[in-house]
């Protein structure tokens, strides 16, 4: 062989090797090395087959040509299946079966996919030799490699699909059966008291006292209905992001919650972060409400303060309160875990405070212990 043809052959196989995988589209992908190699082989057509079930079936063709849609009987699987990396067929002796297009004369070159199935270049000039086919393998075997990008990016795209409509059908099934359990809730309650402003007198102390349990199991279901709603829906939605004062937001929590005249409740300066007010809202306030609920020392002590470090706000909301055991650290932010048999808790707070910060993308943890309090903290991403 000449040492410019030599050259000539490495520089061709360089082009190609460049052309593959700049794109995790299947079709794109094909498209940039296989028309490249027609082109400058002088080939007449390309195709890729693949087996599925076992049927043959093209998932590439060029020309276009038609659908190849075969059983794998024996007569095909006798002249594909064996080990090898590439063959040369006479063109005479291929099942019309397996072709797009027609085919009388001249060489088929088949090289070996793998889980890709089966890669022809066709030629009527009979200008493929075992040298060529030789050289040409390193660039087949990258080929396959970005063609197994593709089939798994593709796979990604269905999957995000499936799970974008699954969670949306999740999202209107919960707001759907909240609408259908929240009409016979209101009835409930209005009936009820009514009967009891009624029937006071005929209801004695007992009958008042059983409408009233009545009354706060529908304020209780009421409450875990809308904690569901609120756990379904963070993050679903496109949400308008603008700087929000948290010295000022919790200094409206703390007003706005009941919170016992001998609890004492410390701020530190809070940072401005960039976000949703409401839903910072309901991840300090759930924090502070729990603080303050499960306290079971006479002079309540609740602290709240931030810092920052690498480019994200911690944040630590401390009480010394009644303390939780290390084997719940992280059952807690479970749905629908409770530690305390309370009637008023609906074990949905904490996973909903999980659920907000792992949008900011920060994480949660818990430092605690029995009869020592509990310290939660939390880190939000700067977004400036």
């Amino acid at each position: 062989m000449k040492i410019e043809n030599h050259i000539l052959n490495i520089l061709q196989l360089y082009e190609f090797a460049m052309a593959i995988g700049k794109s995790l589209d299947y079709k794109e992908n094909c498209d940039a090395l296989l028309k490249l190699i027609l082109k400058r082989k002088s080939l007449n057509a390309t195709w890729i087959l693949k087996e599925e079930k076992n049927k043959l079936i093209s998932t590439y063709s060029l020309p276009m040509g038609k659908e190849v849609k075969t059983d794998f009987d024996d007569k095909i699987k006798q002249l594909l299946e064996s080990e090898y990396q590439y063959k040369l067929l006479d063109a005479e002796g291929v099942p019309p079966a397996i072709t797009p297009i027609k085919i009388e004369t001249g060489q088929l070159a088949v090289f070996n996919l793998k889980a890709q199935g089966y890669l022809f270049f066709y030629t009527q000039k009979h200008n493929f030799t075992e040298d060529q086919l030789s050289q040409l393998q390193p660039v087949i075997d990258k080929f396959y490699n970005s063609l197994l990008a593709c089939r798994s990016f593709e796979e990604q795209k269905t999957l995000l699909q499936n799970l974008k409509v699954q969670n949306q059908e999740l999202s209107d099934y919960a707001h759907m059966v909240s609408h259908d359990l929240k009409s016979p809730l209101r009835s409930i309650d209005a009936l009820s008291y009514f009967l009891k402003e009624d029937f006071e007198n005929e209801l004695g102390e007992q009958g008042r006292q059983q409408i009233d349990t009545i009354r706060t199991n529908v304020e209780k279901m009421d409450a875990l209905i809308n904690g569901i709603l609120d756990y379904s829906t963070i993050g679903k939605h496109q949400t308008e992001f603008y700087d929000v004062n948290l010295d000022q937001l919790v200094k409206d929590i703390i007003n706005l919650i009941d919170v016992p005249e001998h609890c004492d409740i410390k701020v530190s300066e809070l940072p401005v972060i960039y976000g949703d007010k409401y839903r910072l809202q309901q991840l300090f306030q759930n924090l502070i409400s729990n603080a303050i609920k499960y306290n079971d020392k006479t002079n309540p002590q609740i602290e709240i303060g931030a810092s920052q470090e690498d480019g994200y706000h911690k944040f630590y909301v401390s009480d010394n309160g009644i303390g939780i055991e290390k084997a719940y650290h992280d059952r807690i932010f479970e749905t629908f875990k409770k530690l305390q048999n309370d009637g008023s808790s609906t074990g949905i707070g904490l996973s909903v405070v999980k659920k907000i910060v792992e949008t900011y993308q920060g994480r949660i943890w818990v430092n605690s212990e029995p009869g020592e309090g509990t310290t939660f903290y939390f880190t939000l991403k700067d977004k400036h």
